[in-house]
């Protein structure tokens, strides 16, 4: 009883920061409280998530979720893969004026690609996109996910340690079957631009 009562004042807690940080409680919190454990959690939170935040403001947002987004959806981790790629169109968004050319409502069909198929594809949207420069990035994140590379200075210890931490979140949420909520980023918050992204969407499906 008592360890139940701790593992829900954790999720409350958590769940409190998130909601500070983007607005919303991600659903797979209670999900890592229950796999790790009130403290458990705790300690994976503490050690991972300042990197973690640090590594938003270095990479900047698009850098940063286009790598979370890539090693996500070669985990075939769907929910994870949908918060960044959501954040990614977000922050496109409200930078560009305009709507980034994949959404991430359609990356479902992109799980279970062999990885030479994720990277061309990758390639693709960001070539439609204009953001030519970013095509090495997903390259070096993709080798880095696989294993087949290590890093080699700072920025890639970066894009290791997402790896890592994005692997752990990967799998409890694909175990635990959570589904797609909302954007992993502060812009969650600005609801002038969510809406401007909801009534683009709305006209380009027409």
């Amino acid at each position: 009883m008592a360890g139940r009562t701790l593992d829900r004042v954790m999720v409350g807690m958590l769940e409190a920061c998130c909601r500070r940080l983007w607005g919303f409680a991600p659903a797979m919190i209670p999900k890592i409280v229950g796999r790790k454990g009130a403290f458990g959690a705790l300690g994976w939170f503490v050690a991972n998530m300042p990197r973690y935040l640090l590594s938003l403001y270095v990479l900047g947002p698009v850098r940063f979720h286009l790598a979370g987004m890539a090693i996500s959806l070669y985990n075939d981790c769907v929910y994870c893969a949908f918060g960044h790629g959501y954040a990614l169109e977000l922050v496109y968004l409200r930078d560009k004026g305009r709507l980034f050319p994949l959404d991430a409502r359609t990356l479902e069909d992109w799980l279970h690609l062999e990885p030479r198929q994720l990277e061309d594809r990758l390639r693709a949207v960001l070539h439609e996109a204009g953001l030519h420069a970013e095509s090495m990035w997903v390259d070096r994140t993709l080798a880095l996910t696989s294993g087949d590379q290590q890093p080699v200075d700072g920025t890639e210890a970066r894009l290791a340690h997402m790896v890592r931490m994005l692997g752990t979140m990967n799998r409890i949420a694909i175990e635990s079957g959570c589904v797609p909520d909302q954007a992993q980023n502060p812009v969650n918050k600005n609801l002038v631009v969510k809406a401007r992204h909801s009534e683009l969407r709305a006209a380009a499906s027409v």
